[in-house]
C-alpha cells in the first residue's frame, strides 16, 4: 500500500468535526522503528506489564488482502502507559516486520531500540525501557482501547506520520 498523506492535512480536513469519529493522540510517543510514516487498520492488544498477548499478536499475519493489494494492520497495545517494563523489543519487532505489520503503537515501553530501528514496520512507543515484561498470558485482544486518553477500537483507522498520529473510525 502506498503511504501518501499528511495528518496535518487531515487535522485541517477535520478540525469542526464533533462526531467523535475522528480523533488525535497526545504528542507524548516517540519514533523507534524504521518506518516513519504508516497507517492501517487497528487491531488492539491491552496488557499490563505482560506482553503475552503483544508477541501472539506479532507473530500472526500482519495484514489484510484487499481487491487494492494487501494492506498491513496497526497494532496499538494500551499497556497502561506504564514506564516500568518493555512491552516490545527486538525479537518482537523483528516479527511484526516479517509478518506484515504496518505499525505497532505502545502506550507504555520498548526495549532494544538499536535493534528495532533496523526493523522494516513502524513503532511508535513512550520511551525506552531495558527491564522486560512477565508473561502471565493476562491481557485483553480485540477489545476498545483508551491510548492516552483517547479511545481506539479494531477496525478503526491509524495514520501516523512525522507529526503526529490520528485515529479515524473509516480509511482517510
Amino acid at each position: 500500500m502506498t503511504v501518501n498523506f499528511a495528518t496535518c492535512d487531515f487535522c485541517d480536513a477535520f478540525k469542526n468535526d464533533t462526531s467523535g469519529a475522528f480523533r488525535v493522540l497526545p504528542p507524548v510517543f516517540r519514533d523507534f522503528g524504521q518506518v516513519r510514516k504508516f497507517c492501517g487498520p487497528v487491531q488492539t492488544v491491552k496488557c499490563y506489564e505482560d506482553n503475552s498477548l503483544v508477541k501472539a499478536a506479532v507473530d500472526s499475519v500482519g495484514y489484510v488482502e484487499t481487491p487494492e493489494g494487501r494492506v498491513g494492520k496497526v497494532l496499538v497495545v494500551d499497556g497502561g502507559a506504564s514506564l516500568r517494563r518493555a512491552l516490545l523489543g527486538g525479537n518482537l519487532g523483528a516479527a511484526a516486520a516479517r509478518n506484515g505489520w504496518a505499525g505497532v503503537v505502545i502506550d507504555g515501553c520498548v526495549r532494544d531500540t538499536a535493534e528495532l530501528a533496523g526493523h522494516a514496520v513502524g513503532i511508535r512507543a513512550l520511551a525506552p525501557m531495558p527491564w522486560p515484561t512477565e508473561k502471565r498470558n493476562e491481557g485483553q485482544s480485540q477489545v476498545a482501547v483508551q491510548i492516552q486518553g483517547v479511545w481506539v477500537y479494531p477496525g478503526d483507522w491509524l495514520y501516523a506520520d512525522e507529526d503526529g498520529i490520528v485515529v479515524s473510525s473509516k480509511p482517510l
